[in-house]
């Protein structure tokens, strides 16, 4: 099969499990819409799939990314998409973001039995989490709570509160995007809760050649790119990479943009949820000025930095 529009099949690189092959094509199919022509999945399967260990464990988001970056770069597929919370911050040799699609609800979820909130689970319940963060941040509001590290795809994790667990958080984002939004008991959100930095953000990856060797792919993807979502991400995981944390660090950052002003708030804590810091920060921007909101990540990770965020995340 070919595409009429451009003679050639696109090979789009995704990782296997349904969330993210829904996501992929998702993409594949805006990228179609935006006259891309035809692409077809292809499933790459990372150590982050293969290994039931914990992330953190493992070496950190890394572990979904590397396979389907190496497919790209081998030529074995055309471009990949990534969740944003799953992709390392420093750049990769060779590949570009060349899109970032309308980023979806980035808040957390609680889905529990019986239908309990956060607020009137059963004091000492179960609650499973493979995130640090969202540890640590559950433990900030409940330290009564009883945190379970759990691994498994999106139906295995909800299956759990059907059996040992009473609860999990997963990501509001991929309830949404798997027609599951009705789990959610809770909406965990700004300012108590927030978010990775990414979350609910895809990126869609290529070689940094796409505009001479694939013009007709490389025209769709500036098509789908969306700026504000691209200005927020860029701002909250500056902010990741400044303070040099991964999966293992319990960190939280959301930027939200208002007419031309950015915002972004942040969170780091022990694991244990008993010492965090939050700050707080904003500029005005062009949405397509990536610079200054990279900068405004910068900023606000040297104040966290100075009050002593180092030395809380040294203890994850």
């Amino acid at each position: 099969m070919t595409s009429a529009t451009t003679g050639h099949l696109w090979r789009l690189g995704t990782r296997g499990s349904d969330l993210a092959r829904t996501q992929s094509r998702q993409v594949a199919d805006a990228l179609t819409a935006a006259g891309a022509g035809e692409l077809d999945l292809v499933v790459v399967r990372t150590e982050g799939d293969v290994s039931t260990a914990p992330l953190s464990s493992l070496g950190g988001t890394g572990v979904f990314a590397g396979a389907l970056r190496a497919a790209l770069l081998d030529g074995e597929v055309d471009v990949v998409v990534h969740s944003l919370k799953d992709l390392p911050t420093a750049p990769h040799p060779g590949l570009t973001i060349a899109a970032v699609p309308p980023r979806e609800d980035p808040r957390d979820a609680l889905c529990a039995r019986d239908g309990h909130t956060l607020a009137t689970l059963p004091p000492g319940a179960r609650v499973g989490t493979g995130s640090p963060r969202r540890a640590a941040l559950l433990l900030i509001t409940r330290p009564d709570l009883t945190i379970v590290d759990i691994r498994g795809n999106v139906p295995t994790r909800l299956a759990r509160t059907e059996n040992d667990l009473d609860a999990v958080v997963l990501a509001l984002s991929g309830l949404r995007r798997l027609g599951l939004e009705d789990r959610a008991t809770d909406i965990l959100g700004p300012p108590t809760f927030l978010p990775a930095p990414g979350q609910g953000a895809l990126a869609v990856e290529t070689r940094d050649d796409v505009d001479s060797e694939l013009p007709g792919l490389a025209a769709a993807l500036r098509a789908v790119h969306h700026a504000p979502s691209a200005a927020a991400v860029v701002a909250e995981r500056t902010l990741l990479g400044r303070l040099e944390a991964g999966c293992a660090a319990p960190v939280g950052a959301l930027a939200t943009l208002d007419g031309d002003r950015l915002a972004l708030d942040a969170l780091v804590s022990r694991p244990d949820g008993a010492l965090h810091l939050r700050r707080s920060g904003g500029r005005s921007l062009d949405p397509a000025d990536t610079e200054l909101a990279a900068g405004l990540g910068r900023d606000l990770a040297d104040e966290l930095l100075i009050a002593g965020a180092g030395d809380l995340m040294d203890t994850a």
